[in-house]
């Protein structure tokens, strides 16, 4: 019989506590925080002071972070649909040292689009790393990842399992990828790798390993066929909506495994005649171990492709009733997320949209139902204009919470955020007033990424503000509960082991997560999966179903932590 020695560093309260040797019999998984890095990579760059904390629950630290960063729609006014729909955001450990780092898409001034004169400089894209104190240094020029192009988003996947994660950059024009040279540096690789498509407005796109070969492939999300010439003759109405232009099909990518990709979107049965792609997402939504696809599409209905073990999809959207909301609409759908919000096994879905959004639970056997009014959800929804959201256990008591991100269609009007808590029972509030003084402020808020940027065991935010500074909140009390991050690497799987279903026990209690790329609108939240596990300061169990089928079971494991697990 086989032992093997786990190593396990406690984080909690940003302080480290090594903990004993543990022996557990056949399972093989280590756990690190970090590699023992100083605070800044060049000793050069002193660090910023900390932000003082404050009684908010989010608590907007921006000035103190050293994240410098103003979204640009390239213009001097907000007159078209391209300007309108940009820009998220990703956070990703691009180095490797445990600490998740930023990076941020802007638009820029692009000739026949933009009004006014090119400027000198033109905005870029920007990465900025992670210091280990709270605070951020743009590397962006170093890294090579600037730009500039008319970004729309990013997701963020490791596709040639070299251990470092790569950028997928959406664009209006042609989209790139920079693979991670594992040096700071990034190589623009588009055109070997054949994934940069034509002059497609490409919005939303999401990293999958369809047919679990152990390699990432790619899923493309395109909005519309943009004619910079056409406008309203009545000014009031604004610029044209996206029902003015002629939809976009979507692309999907298989990985070959030696650098390339194959387009394979009608030999794998991608039927998209009218879709005009805003957020995409992927989960595993009916367990079956093959990940399928979310398309949220704008004024159109929503694709959901369920995924006929790695050799086909079919449109399901529609059967599953998915495809529109509550009111059989097809709405402005912008993003969607997956978790299990009432904690009975089952993948549900939250899709933001204009008004009312929909709260799709999953009932079971390939069907779902909007619980969006009767959740609450649609009450508190319906005055703002949504486009990002996912699903966050930002107070760590076990059950997830939904971080809303909301702006105004087609002016720069500001909206509100908001934080809607779970209450239990299918119920949730809106509790952002009473969260922290920055709900009360008004943005025009698009892209949001959320992760654990200081590693202290709770949920921070990076929202991106269409022509404005983006927003650094970090969460001050969310680790008042207990919780767990994990981290997984994939073996036979692929590396990221994304489509890994985990379930944990603790308390008396379920909860189960799967390993996803894109969440929310045009964003990746933090690659690592967390848990909050209220007062429970012990794992009894834990079930990772990796995508090559394998099952690892890990026992009794300490909470407050984040642990490195690795595929046997």
């Amino acid at each position: 019989m086989d032992f093997f020695l786990i190593y396990l560093v406690i984080m909690k309260s940003r302080s480290i506590q090594l903990n004993i040797v543990i022996l557990l019999t056949g399972v093989f998984f280590f756990a690190c925080q970090s590699k023992n890095n100083p605070s800044t990579s060049n000793g050069d760059i002193p660090a910023s002071a900390p932000a003082p904390v404050t009684d908010d629950y989010y608590q907007d630290i921006t000035g103190y972070s050293g994240i410098d960063f103003v979204h640009s729609i390239g213009d001097d006014h907000l007159t078209n649909i391209v300007e309108s729909s940009a820009g998220g955001a990703s956070f990703l450990d691009y180095n490797q040292d445990g600490y998740i780092d930023l990076y941020i898409c802007t638009g820029t001034w692009i000739e026949h689009l933009s009004d006014g004169e090119k400027p000198d400089k033109l905005p870029e894209n920007h990465l900025f790393r992670n210091r280990q104190d709270g605070t951020f240094e743009d590397v962006t020029r170093r890294a090579g990842v600037g730009g500039p192009w008319y970004t729309m988003g990013v997701t963020v996947g490791d596709y040639n399992n070299d251990g470092y994660p790569d950028l997928y950059v959406c664009n209006y024009g042609s989209n790139v990828l920079l693979k991670n040279d594992g040096n700071g540096t990034f190589s623009d690789v588009t055109r070997r790798a054949g994934v940069g498509g034509g002059n497609e407005f490409s919005v939303g796109a999401v990293w999958i390993d369809y047919d679990n070969d152990g390699l990432l492939d790619l899923y493309v999300g395109n909005y519309l066929n943009f004619d910079p010439e056409y406008i309203y003759y009545y000014a009031p109405d604004g610029f044209p909506g996206p029902m003015a232009y002629d939809a976009q099909k979507d692309v999907l990518y298989h990985n070959n495994g030696d650098g390339t990709f194959e387009d394979v979107t009608e030999s794998m049965g991608i039927i998209d005649i009218d879709g005009r792609a805003m957020g995409v997402g992927a989960a595993d939504y009916d367990e079956d171990g093959y990940v399928d696809i979310y398309v949220a599409n704008d004024h159109t209905l929503n694709y959901l492709f369920h995924n006929d073990g790695g050799k086909g999809f079919t449109d399901r959207g529609t059967m599953t009733g998915t495809a529109f909301s509550q009111a059989g609409e097809a709405t402005v759908s912008m993003s969607v997320d997956f978790a299990d919000f009432n904690n009975d096994g089952l993948l549900d879905m939250f899709v933001s949209d204009d008004t009312y959004c929909s709260l799709y639970k999953n009932e079971g056997n390939g069907v779902y139902s909007d619980r969006g009014y009767a959740s609450g959800l649609s009450t508190v929804c319906a005055q703002f204009v949504g486009w990002s959201s996912s699903f966050v256990d930002y107070d760590n008591d076990g059950d997830v919470d939904i971080f809303k991100t909301n702006g105004e269609l087609k002016h720069l009007y500001g909206h509100e955020d908001q934080l809607l808590e779970n209450l239990g029972n299918e119920k949730f509030t809106d509790v952002s007033l009473e969260r922290g003084e920055y709900f009360s402020k008004e943005y025009v808020g698009r892209g949001t990424c959320i992760g654990d940027y200081d590693n202290d065991g709770d949920m921070d935010a990076l929202v991106v503000n269409l022509n404005d500074s983006c927003r650094l909140l970090r969460n001050n009390k969310g680790n008042q509960n207990n919780w767990l991050i994990l981290r997984l690497i994939g073996t036979s799987s692929n590396r990221d082991g994304i489509g890994a279903r985990i379930k944990i026990s603790a308390g008396g209690r379920e909860q189960i997560a799967q390993k996803k790329t894109t969440t929310g609108y045009l964003s990746c939240n933090d690659p690592r999966i967390h848990f909050g596990l209220a007062g429970s300061e012990m794992i009894e169990k834990i079930e990772i179903k990796w995508p090559s089928g394998k099952v690892q079971v890990l026992e009794n494991i300490p909470a407050n932590q984040i642990l490195d697990v690795k595929e046997p």
